[in-house]
């Protein structure tokens, strides 16, 4: 889990939760249906593109739009690797930490000249995102309690594990 290889998917700025998990597929309920419209909004082929693992790679603001947790969970059952971004909306950012899905901000990612089916790989440890043959961009490395919130696969599992019972 510290090092994530998978290919690239690329999207622009401004990726709102609606283009991850359009709003009319809010009723489905099995993580299976969920996920094959995954991205479905920006990137209709997505989901019967992408194999588990792969990466998603946008510019600014990724995320933004509603608050709702839907489009983490989507991209979660999705399997998508990791969501690098140049910058995310703050809720969609908290929601995937929350979730349990690997999300990096990286501003300098342009150097990297990224196009869609390029190789990558993120070492969440020593906070880099290689790209082979064309170079790495560094990007401070995930805090030991972001990863062992990834690792348990969200905080609720981790809370779990950690025998915490929720208030109520």
């Amino acid at each position: 889990m510290e090092i994530i290889r998978g290919k690239a998917f690329v999207f622009g700025n401004n990726i709102d939760t609606d283009q991850i998990y359009p709003g009319r597929y809010l009723e489905l309920t099995e993580h299976d249906e969920i996920a094959r419209h995954a991205m479905e909004g920006a990137d209709p082929s997505f989901a019967g593109s992408m194999s588990p693992g792969d990466l998603i790679v946008a510019g600014t603001n990724f995320g933004c739009g509603s608050s709702r947790e839907h489009a983490v969970i989507t991209l979660k059952n999705a399997k998508v690797g990791a969501v690098i971004a140049k910058s995310f909306a703050r809720i969609f950012f908290r929601n995937a930490i929350n979730q349990g899905l690997i999300a990096v901000e990286i501003p300098a990612l342009d150097p990297l000249g990224i196009v869609p089916g390029d190789s990558m790989e993120l070492d969440l440890i020593k906070g880099e995102c290689i790209v082979p043959g064309k170079g790495k961009a560094t990007f401070p490395p995930l805090p030991e309690h972001i990863l062992s919130i990834i690792q348990a696969g969200g905080i609720f599992q981790l809370f779990r594990e950690k025998g915490v019972r929720a208030p109520g």
